[in-house]
């Protein structure tokens, strides 16, 4: 495997969050009181450098914002352009899993190539879409949109690991869906992961306490370890929902977007 040229940026952008019971986010009792609040947030993340950018996940528009009762911040696209990044300007999206959360918004990015895990599409659009406790996470018109970039030629299904560039790598995980994958990313702070939700929060992976919206609880238990034997220590793995991440990483000084620059 060569060697990165050079590290790359990482910035966090939260475009959404909606308030949740603490139980309500792990498998398993937790300590102290279930209804205490414990927010969560929703964010897409930027990699740059090296003469390339490849957004993770395209997050959900407002429109969908309010049919599911999210509170929402601004447009991913838009807070992309106040970093100075247009969407005609990507040219790779890594789609971590296809939940109405990470795969919307496809659309905006017309000349990016998009990355996903070959079972992440079989899953959802096979048998277990006929159990309304896994098909309810996904949006419909989403995985349409995501189809017909597929016949057109714009998408490359990868299976298991791969590598994007040099220090820049995708890797199947698997758990809370079947194909989901996280991103592996070499920056000046070492080996960083983007967990996605193979770990919504901090205290899932710290606990070995699943989010409970789980398609494989082996392989969730299974990416943990994988998660961890990434990233250069627990303090360059990046949860995918947990308001830490806001309180953890500086937020860039950019009127009306919230970005954090995770390294």
């Amino acid at each position: 495997m060569a060697a990165p040229t050079a590290p790359f940026d990482v910035f966090a952008i939260k475009y959404a969050s909606v308030d949740r019971p603490r139980q309500s986010n792990f498998l398993e009792p937790v300590d102290g009181d279930p209804d205490a609040p414990m927010p969560l947030d929703f964010f897409v993340w930027l990699v740059r450098g090296g003469g390339r950018m490849l957004l993770v996940d395209t997050g959900f528009s407002q429109v969908s914002a309010i049919a599911r009762q999210r509170a929402f911040i601004k447009e991913p696209w838009d807070s992309l352009l106040a970093l100075g990044v247009a969407s005609a300007e990507i040219a790779d999206v890594a789609i971590t899993h296809l939940h109405y959360d990470h795969a919307g918004n496809v659309h905006q990015f017309p000349q990016a190539r998009i990355w996903l895990q070959e079972r992440e599409i079989a899953y959802a659009t096979g048998k277990c879409m006929c159990d309304p406790k896994q098909n309810h996470f996904f949006a419909l018109d989403d995985i349409g949109v995501l189809l017909k970039r597929l016949y057109a030629g714009e998408v490359r299904l990868i299976d298991g690991r791969h590598e994007l560039a040099p220090g820049l790598e995708l890797h199947r995980v698997g758990g809370h869906t079947d194909g989901l994958q996280i991103v592996r990313v070499m920056t000046s702070r070492g080996w960083v992961v983007l967990a996605s939700d193979a770990a919504h929060y901090y205290e899932n992976l710290q606990r070995r306490n699943p989010f409970p919206a789980i398609y494989s609880q082996q392989d969730m238990m299974d990416g943990y370890a994988l998660i961890q034997s990434l990233a250069d220590g627990d303090d360059n793995i990046v949860p995918g929902h947990d308001p830490q991440v806001c309180e953890k990483y500086p937020l860039l000084d950019i009127p009306g977007a919230f970005i954090y620059q995770i390294a």
